[in-house]
């Protein structure tokens, strides 16, 4: 190829339209071809891959095990072109009983744990398709669908199952695309069947009426779904909600008054093994005041043993308890989003998806009794044929065997076609009893009133629906209630009553003295104390703060950062030793430091000022931070910094003082109440920085310390002003340091 000719292929593209182009492509992958189930078959191509390879295996319910490695090696090599790995988990998956409803593989080997334990590695286990899995694939032989060529185009994959089973409810799916998720929990088999016989009978059925037959998800780990109707309701009409799941639980009553609670199921896709990590970790931080042990006694079944505190513990409120602030009570979310006939993706409700899986049976049927009737129609032209032979068999022998190409002479003499003739000169010479005669007779005659059966599905819609709610009756004898596997797990209760079950309400309410350092180290010492005569730090520190408060108490810390930290009064650490950092506790930053330390009393005023002169009044109530994190309240300038934060009750008047020495006094009024943000100017300042604030009452004057003494200026009428001021010189004594405290 020339130079010129290779100039002319390379086309110039801008760099967005080239990256939005190929963006797009791979996000429509990511959903159609990944993460989002079919409406049909309820499966990912994944999925669909493996159930196929495996019945290429014949790996029916019926036959023996076979290595996981043989088939994940038949799925990669011949329909999914990806890691071996996947191929596996998804395999693994389809294999676990607490992880699917319906299992659609029998694994033979060790396939993980509800501890959240690994399955062996695909060479120790062996694995073949369930009795579920076979209804999915049932009838794919007979053109009840259509298939593509694979990857390499070297054979052919169905774009979609026959599906006998309601799968995609019946299983649910997960997953996560491009733009989009899909959520859907599994159910009872039993009542989506029951549901499908409604909507066949009284297409018009809303979904509220299908609700009664399929009250809600049905979970393989069992639980209680603890949520109101209406809440279920609206989450199957829009096809978006949130479900509460709880564990279920029971009171074992023990002698001397005593008792303990037994979990015996835990909510769905909760591993174990970690749910009880984060119950210790929790009683071993004293956030379970009510709970007095734990302990896991599992073996095949769930069984997790709670001891309360003492015997005087309700029961009702140490679950209470336990669900608010542990994984015993999750929330499912729901998303019914699929991938609809068309390929497209669309979030459906409940009665929709149920339509989509009747209109899908109703294709099924309807390609196999074309398919069945081709095949007939074949039948009856060889029998045909071979009723010719039998009512004229001594000229057929004649023919046969004194011409030399006796197919034509046949054909021309009874107006044979060529599959009839080919039919009769294959004829074995013991068929020619007159008892064959008789079965071909009685075979034609059946075929023909199959061809007729078929045909009045074909043509009457009553038939063929009456043809669909048999085959959805026999899957609910199937795997209906009529086993352990059919029969409901999870149970419904109305929502829990909003009862704030605090848990500072249950910890001991006791006196304490929190000490704060220069350095960063925070204690707690039992009971109130003005001063400590024997108080020790490390070396180079010294006392910044101390408050007085209890154990119940949320202490406030305001940073140099603007942001607020809460700590609960129990979480500090005792009085030994030289305490720990605060750091450790919340995610302060190494350059900024506390500023002000306060015990929260709910329904005051908060002045907030940065050394930049700004500031502004906040409720206490919004600066309560719930993370470690804490919450940012004060927007701080680059190179400034958060230097005051004063409560207000009935103070009327604020002080401000500048790094310049310049007073300023007036009314609290002035500064507006804010949620957050930088605020409004406090003081004119030129190159200087505001040094400190103080609120007080104008009757009561002006107080600053000196020393160990404190002053009081009752008269402030010569720095009274206006909010945003320059201020006066302070009166003659005032601290140099520019502090009202010193």
């Amino acid at each position: 190829m020339t130079k010129d000719a290779k100039q002319e292929i390379i086309k110039p593209v801008a760099f967005k339209d080239a990256l939005s182009e190929r963006y797009l492509a791979y996000a429509l992958s990511t959903i159609t071809a990944r993460s989002l189930p079919d409406v049909r078959d309820g499966l990912k191509p994944v999925h669909r891959r493996l159930l196929y390879a495996m019945l290429q295996l014949r790996l029916d319910p019926d036959s023996g095990y076979k290595k996981c490695a043989r088939v994940v090696g038949d799925v990669i090599g011949k329909y999914h072109p990806h890691g071996d790995v996947a191929v596996y988990d998804t395999l693994v998956r389809l294999a676990q009983t607490f992880a699917v409803r319906y299992p659609l593989v029998d694994g033979q080997g060790n396939f993980g744990s509800v501890d959240g334990d690994n399955a062996a590695a695909m060479r120790y286990t062996e694995a073949r398709l369930t009795a579920m899995a076979m209804a999915l694939l049932e009838g794919i032989e007979a053109d009840t669908v259509d298939f593509r060529a694979t990857y390499d185009g070297e054979d052919q994959e169905p774009i979609v199952l026959p599906a006998r089973v309601p799968n995609l409810l019946a299983n649910g799916s997960e997953g996560i695309a491009v733009g989009m998720a899909t959520s859907i929990p599994p159910h009872n088999i039993g009542e989506l069947c029951e549901g499908l016989l409604t909507l066949l009978r009284k297409p018009s059925a809303s979904v509220a009426e299908l609700l009664e037959v399929i009250p809600g998800p049905d979970f393989p780990t069992g639980g209680v779904i603890a949520e109101n109707r209406s809440v279920i309701q609206n989450a199957y009409e829009t096809g978006r909600g949130s479900i509460r799941v709880r564990a279920r639980w029971e009171k074992e009553v023990l002698s001397h008054g005593l008792y303990q609670i037994v979990i015996s199921e835990i909510p769905y896709q909760v591993p174990k093994s970690r749910l009880i990590e984060q119950i210790a970790e929790l009683f071993r931080n004293k956030k379970l005041p009510l709970l007095g042990n734990i302990r896991d006694e599992s073996a095949e079944t769930i069984r997790i043993v709670l001891e309360p505190k003492s015997r005087t513990v309700d029961p009702d409120m140490l679950m209470e308890s336990l669900f608010k602030v542990t994984d015993l009570q999750t929330r499912f979310s729901v998303n019914l989003n699929v991938l609809t006939s068309k390929g497209m993706p669309q979030v459906l409700n409940l009665k929709q998806m149920l339509e989509a899986f009747i209109e899908h049976r109703f294709e099924v049927l309807y390609r196999r009794s074309r398919y069945r009737l081709s095949k007939i129609a074949d039948r009856l032209e060889v029998l045909g044929g071979l009723l010719v032979a039998y009512l004229n068999i001594d000229e057929v022998i004649r023919i046969i065997r004194e011409e030399d190409e006796p197919k034509p002479v046949m054909m021309k003499k009874w107006k044979l076609t060529d599959r009839q003739v080919e039919a009769i000169l294959n004829m074995r010479l013991r068929s020619l009893r007159k008892l064959e005669e008789i079965e071909i007779n009685r075979e034609q005659a059946e075929l023909l009133s199959e061809q007729e059966r078929l045909q009045t599905i074909l043509e009457d819609e009553k038939e063929a629906r009456k043809v669909i709610r048999g085959e959805i009756k026999d899957v609910q004898k199937e795997f209906g209630a009529g086993d352990a596997l059919g029969r409901r797990r999870t149970e419904f209760t109305d929502a829990p009553v909003a009862v704030d079950i605090s848990i500072e309400a249950f910890i001991e309410k006791e006196p304490i003295t929190v000490v704060y350092s220069r350095m960063g180290w925070i204690r707690a010492f039992k009971g109130h104390f003005d001063s400590f005569d024997d108080l020790k730090f490390k070396e180079g520190d010294e006392l910044a703060c101390m408050l007085k408060a209890r154990t119940t108490d949320k202490i406030l810390f305001f940073a140099s950062n603007g942001r607020f930290y809460t700590l609960t009064g129990d979480r500090l650490p005792r009085g030994k030793g030289f305490g720990e950092p605060l750091r450790l506790m919340i995610d302060l930053p190494n350059e900024d430091d506390i500023v002000e330390m306060h015990v929260f009393e709910g329904g005051r005023k908060m002045l907030l000022a940065s050394d930049q002169g700004k500031g502004f009044l906040v409720d206490e109530d919004s600066v309560v931070a719930s993370t470690r994190g804490g919450k940012q309240i004060l927007s701080i300038g680059e190179g400034s910094k958060a230097i005051a934060c004063q409560p207000v009750k009935e103070e009327d008047m604020v002080a401000v003082i500048g790094a310049h020495r310049k007073l300023l006094v007036f009314p609290l009024f002035q500064i507006p109440s804010m949620a957050k943000g930088q605020g409004v100017q406090l003081m004119k300042l030129k190159d200087a920085r505001l040094s400190d604030v103080k609120v007080f009452r104008k009757e009561a004057g002006l107080s600053w310390l000196i020393g160990d003494r404190v002053r009081t200026e009752a008269d402030v009428t010569p720095w009274l002003g206006d909010r945003a001021s320059a201020g006066k010189l302070p009166p003659v004594g005032f601290p140099r340091s520019n502090k009202f405290s010193g």
